[in-house]
């Protein structure tokens, strides 16, 4: 059974050198069910709202199988909240949901696919690891982040069941790992037929990949 394995929520906000000068990547697991709403968990907060958080990226999902193969490469304990995700889950291939993907959790709550996380510096300095950054993305295991379709709450123990796939065959790890004209072609017309709502990141990445130089674009 597809599970969530931990819900986490900022512990603290911490000092970060960059430009916000504070960060609130410090998530860590609670004990008691928590509300989700369009713009996240009740509770958690975003301190750079320029790049994290809002409707399309209300929730950041990790899986308890992807955090095991970097406990193992790392050497050292990934606990649920590490990489700053608000549910640590297990049993759902979570790179491999499609974007527009939904996921029934407990009894209320519905969640859609929206988009990979992109890793940042603030992730690299809390991990403390050489060259993270492009580490964490060669592999591609980068999770989701999810908007919230219908309220509610949630919990440790929580089933997860997906409700609904579009179809079209673009991944979290798909679209993370090899983002191109075929597969933006492939999102566009999922929404044009209705399969799909891309959200403002996944439109404006789109938007990215048809202004590249025609010599650039991937045939």
């Amino acid at each position: 059974m597809a599970e969530v394995r931990a819900v986490c929520v900022v512990e603290q906000l911490l000092h970060d050198s960059g430009v916000v000068g504070v960060t609130a990547i410090d998530k860590r697991p609670v004990e008691k069910r928590l509300r989700v709403r369009p713009l996240g968990l009740h509770g958690d907060v975003q301190a750079n709202r320029k790049h994290h958080g809002g409707a399309s990226k209300a929730v950041y999902a990790y899986a308890e199988e992807d955090a095991a193969f970097w406990a193992e490469e790392l050497g050292r304990d990934i606990p649920a909240g590490l990489f700053g995700e608000n549910l640590r889950t297990s049993g759902i291939d979570v790179n491999g949901a499609e974007i527009g993907e939904r996921w029934a959790i407990g009894d209320e709550l519905v969640l859609e696919v929206t988009c990979p996380r992109t890793p940042c510096s603030t992730f690299q300095r809390r991990m403390r690891e050489p060259h993270w950054v492009k580490r964490f993305a060669d592999e591609g295991r980068p999770g989701a982040y999810l908007s919230v379709v219908k309220s509610g709450s949630v919990g440790a123990g929580d089933e997860i069941r997906v409700v609904s796939r579009p179809g079209h065959g673009v991944t979290i790890a798909s679209w993370f790992s090899g983002a191109d004209a075929a597969q933006a072609e492939t999102l566009e017309r999922a929404e044009k037929e209705g399969r799909v709502h891309l959200a403002r990141e996944m439109r404006e990445a789109i938007e990215k990949i048809r202004s590249r130089p025609l010599l650039a674009i991937d045939k």
